[in-house]
């Protein structure tokens, strides 16, 4: 996992986490939103903006959605589909029983909320 790659997704399903198809162009969450869950993208790309920015385009075995359910904040950003796919859901009470048994979940977690702030002190 050190290159972030994708890993064994297999206990998404001991714990229960829906699958979900998204349609191009849904939105799944804006900016200014409650936070109640994350999403891990199996299939399809979602677009991360702020207005009609496209800061980041998050494909396979990627994550949005999971920086509000750490600080309880609004959501910063707004997450829309750029294509058809598939998205596991993942609430917080979930995400938290994730991180406590599933450390190399919560390894991964990090290391793509570390690659993503690298690239947006890039940009900067």
């Amino acid at each position: 996992m050190a290159d972030g790659g994708p890993f064994n997704f297999g206990f998404l399903d001991q714990f229960g986490v829906p699958l979900t198809r998204i349609r191009a162009d849904q939105v799944l969450f804006r900016k200014g939103d409650k936070a109640d869950v994350m999403y891990l993208v199996f299939e399809g790309k979602i677009d991360i903006r702020l207005g009609e920015q496209v800061m980041e385009t998050v494909g396979m075995h990627g994550i949005v959605g999971e920086m509000a359910l750490l600080d309880h904040a609004p959501r910063s950003a707004t997450a829309v589909a750029a294509s058809d796919g598939e998205v596991a859901v993942i609430d917080r009470p979930t995400f938290l029983e994730l991180v406590r048994e599933n450390p190399s979940f919560s390894l991964y977690v990090m290391h793509l909320m570390a690659n993503r702030i690298r690239r947006m002190n890039e940009s900067v």
